[in-house]
């Protein structure tokens, strides 16, 4: 059953941000995931602002330098399919046309894919666990098949879910948040907070901030991107291994590279080992090979998600030898 909750849907930014600095205010963009937190109870909520009056919100376009800009209400759909986003950066194209379902990425929007709330099903059930104040992490005795194997510390297993997240970081895009305080810029790759950095709180947004807009660069002539999904299932399931590429490739060596995993920690999970494995090498059998046992070094299994370590390094031998 939903709670109680009012409903204001301002046409300016700065009204949306005044309703938003209010105590339980909650942002309505898609609603894919609000409406399940709010039925499972995870979230005190009292108002509701939707940011859909914002049509600024909406849309990509080409900047002057060459990147992109895109709206943050723009549907995971319309980024999937957007020849701009194709041409340019298959990878985000890729992750994009992975999120659950059709239907659920017409209605989805990329601000709300990014900000979404941990799927864990304790913390989405009746566990009072330590995301929500208490004091367990009830996956790390309990059912953790699906849970993290880097950046949990032991603290909380969670895994990031997003599927566009991942591409996001490796293209090295930033985030336009406007609030109470005014605007800034955060790298994707900063906005997500580990569990030994705060344990209720998955992203740096502060109260009243709302993510506006996502700005790519220009990519580079020889940049290459990819993202490459494996989950139970091909439709609404989410990452049980995810590998997103950004790998500038010049005369068959890789120049410089920034490596992502999904479904692997509690944010976006950069794989420094599979860069430093690839970074001024020829992608040959050798230096895959490399990169594959690299991607789990760090690793830290639970005993339920062990084969994760085989998924990974699977998932990272057959997406560089698809990319090169």
């Amino acid at each position: 059953m939903l709670p109680q909750f009012s409903y204001v849907r301002p046409d300016t930014l700065q009204d949306t941000v005044r309703h938003l600095k209010e105590k339980n205010a909650a942002i309505h963009a898609g609603g894919t995931d609000l409406i399940g937190c709010l039925r499972d109870g995870i979230m005190q909520v009292d108002k509701i602002v939707s940011l859909n009056a914002l049509s600024d919100l909406h849309g990509i376009r080409e900047t002057a330098d060459g990147g992109l800009v895109i709206g943050a209400l723009t549907t995971i759909t319309e980024v999937a399919e957007n020849l701009l986003v194709k041409q340019k950066y298959p990878g985000l194209s890729q992750g994009s046309s992975e999120v659950a379902s059709p239907q659920l990425r017409n209605q989805g929007t990329i601000g709300g894919n990014l900000c979404q709330k941990p799927r864990c099903w304790y913390y989405r059930g009746e566990f009072h666990c330590l995301r929500k104040g208490g004091n367990t992490c009830y996956a790390l005795d309990g059912e953790h098949q699906f849970h993290a194997i880097f950046g949990h510390d032991l603290i909380c297993v969670i895994t990031h879910p997003s599927d566009t997240a991942p591409p996001l970081a490796a293209l090295s895009a930033q985030l336009k948040i406007s609030g109470p305080e005014g605007s800034r810029t955060v790298p994707v790759e900063n906005f997500y907070l580990l569990p030994v950095e705060d344990l209720e709180t998955e992203t740096v947004l502060k109260p009243g901030e709302v993510i506006t807009h996502i700005v790519l660069p220009a990519p580079a002539k020889n940049l290459r991107s990819s993202y490459r999904k494996v989950r139970a299932r091909r439709s609404w399931d989410f990452a049980l291994a995810g590998l997103a590429l950004a790998l500038e490739i010049e005369n068959d060596t890789v120049t410089r590279g920034r490596v992502y995993l999904s479904g692997a920690a509690p944010v976006p999970w950069r794989s420094r080992p599979v860069e430093e494995a690839i970074t001024g090498r020829k992608l040959d059998a050798a230096t895959i090979q490399k990169a594959a046992l690299a991607v789990v070094e760090d690793a830290n299994p639970l005993p339920e998600n062990t084969y994760k370590m085989d998924l990974f390094k699977g998932v990272v031998e057959e997406e560089l030898n698809a990319i090169r």
